[in-house]
């Protein structure tokens, strides 16, 4: 049997690591005492070893729900090579080959066996738990079972099977992106026995988080051979929006910057394994991929994230922005955001066939990305805050906001925009307000109110631009509203902010003269 009072051994010795990283050391202190967990822990975080350990240190069968072939392929591959006893069970194995796995849990001590969803579902399986010796049930992107997640995938939200079947044995249930509202939801429907919350990890000093408004689509492609210029090595992926925008966006670079693909789900399983093998052997340098190019990649050098449209909701931007720097080196992620674009990811809500509370919620998930793109205090600290991690800063140096002129960002000023003749007419009589009103009364305005949106962020417990973003923190200054009727003609004042804190915020513009 495994040495159960040296979890920091079974680490050096087995796994070859010398210390755990953040939030590691307390997630396995509660699955080794048998307490149902949840853990959130960031793309990179080392999400995998907190259940892989307790395989280690107490004998029996870890049973792991993974949703991706290539993921669980990949693992137990490092895990053998380890000396770790490990399989999968897939649809893609012959017969012989599974055959083969369940004969090596039989014989061994302890064994990590990873499952699809569906194979939980499968005719027999209940039997089988039900005659093994189980020492842990791990939830591999836990998300995937909630309605509420950025990713709800039906043969998840079946997984409270394993908890009708054994309810003696513990469950971990894991993902790298989570809301309140989606942990909550995740540990109803796992019917989860008080379990322990962790959620570390959220700060990643190494990248810097810049969001570039943009005029037009012209504007966005010269700030992306911007971008691409200032990262002249280590791999780049640009999410696009949709198939052909991404293979359009392909095109365009090909020509000027040699090693440029794309991937998307429209192609073939094949055409995918292989572009996902160039991109892993440095034949493809730069890829524009929709989101299909998402959980299970995971390579050391990317230097660049851009994201040429905004993604539906900041779980995903997160997890997306999350492949950047997994080395620890300084990597850069990009958001290139024009309010328009918010128009597509409103045709694939109004699309949806998802019940009508899930529709709001999207609504809702897709102006908060709305509101973080708009700006508020230091993106670090907003990530954190709005992902509840239990590390809070108050200022990182390391954005946009925090160092706009870094050499870490993405040089935009004296660029060529091009904008179109139409749209610059249509912009220009409200920008020449704005400049026009920025008075010292105006400018004192805006510092009373950021300082008041940041206290009431701080005693909320909420990042600073869902209270209101830049945009429309400038635009009460520029209003100098005095009534609540006043408060509704400003940008992204709704009712809901005017009832919760709209007294509060005319009675603080009221002391400002």
């Amino acid at each position: 049997m495994a040495d159960a009072q040296s979890p920091i051994s079974t680490l050096r010795k087995r796994f070859g690591l010398q210390a755990f990283r953040k939030g590691q050391w307390e997630i396995l202190n509660s699955v080794l005492a048998g307490q149902d967990t949840l853990a959130i822990m960031p793309t990179g975080g080392g999400k995998s070893l907190c259940y892989q350990l307790p395989a280690l240190v107490k004998d029996g069968l870890v049973l792991v729900v993974s949703p991706l072939i290539s993921l669980m392929n990949d693992q137990v591959a490092a895990l053998r090579k380890l000396g770790i006893p490990a399989g999968c069970i897939h649809s893609g194995q012959s017969q012989p080959e599974k055959k083969a796995i369940f004969a090596e849990i039989e014989t061994s001590p302890s064994f990590l066996l990873y499952l699809s969803p569906e194979r939980v579902q499968k005719a027999g399986f209940a039997g089988w738990i039900g005659e093994r010796k189980l020492t842990l049930f791990a939830i591999d992107e836990a998300h995937c079972i909630s309605v509420w997640g950025h990713d709800f995938r039906r043969d998840y939200s079946r997984l409270e099977l394993l908890r009708q079947l054994r309810p003696d044995v513990p469950m971990l249930a894991l993902t790298a992106t989570a809301t309140p509202q989606v942990i909550t939801d995740v540990s109803t429907r796992l019917n989860l026995r008080n379990p322990q919350k962790h959620i570390h990890g959220f700060y990643r000093p190494n990248l810097y988080y810049q969001v570039v408004a943009c005029e037009d689509e012209t504007h966005k492609l010269v700030i992306l051979r911007q971008a691409l210029r200032q990262n002249p090595v280590g791999r780049v992926i640009v999410y696009c929006g949709t198939r052909k925008g991404c293979e359009e966006l392909a095109g365009w670079l090909a020509p000027d910057f040699p090693g440029t693909g794309y991937y998307h789900a429209g192609l073939s399983a094949e055409q995918r394994s292989g572009i996902q093998q160039d991109f892993a052997e440095g034949r493809i340098r730069i890829l524009t991929a929709t989101n299909a190019f998402g959980m299970g990649i995971d390579h050391p050098d990317v230097r660049l994230v851009v994201h040429f449209q905004i993604p539906g909701n900041l779980e995903s931007y997160y997890q997306e922005i999350g492949r950047a720097g997994r080395d620890g080196e300084d990597s850069t992620c990009l958001l290139l955001y024009l309010r328009k674009d918010k128009g597509l990811q409103s045709y694939f809500i109004r699309e949806s066939d998802a019940p009508a509370e899930v529709i709001r919620y999207r609504w809702s998930a897709l102006n908060t990305m709305i509101q973080y793109a708009e700006g508020g205090e230091c993106r670090h600290e907003e990530i954190l805050a709005y992902f509840q991690d239990v590390q809070r800063i108050h200022g990182c140096g390391h954005c946009d906001i925090c160092a706009p002129a870094s050499t870490r960002a993405i040089q935009v000023a004296g660029l060529a925009k091009k904008p179109q003749r139409a749209k610059r007419q249509r912009r220009s009589s409200r920008n020449a307000m704005l400049d026009a009103s920025l008075t010292p009364h105006v400018q004192h305005r805006m510092e009373v109110l950021r300082a008041w949106r940041k206290a009431y962020a701080r005693e909320n417990d909420i990042a600073a631009f869902m209270v209101f973003s830049n945009k429309t923190l400038n635009d009460i200054c520029l209003r100098n509203p005095r009534t609540r009727d006043e408060l509704l003609e400003v940008y992204g004042m709704g009712g809901r902010k005017i009832e919760r804190f709209g007294n509060e915020l005319l009675g603080e513009l009221s002391t400002v003269h």
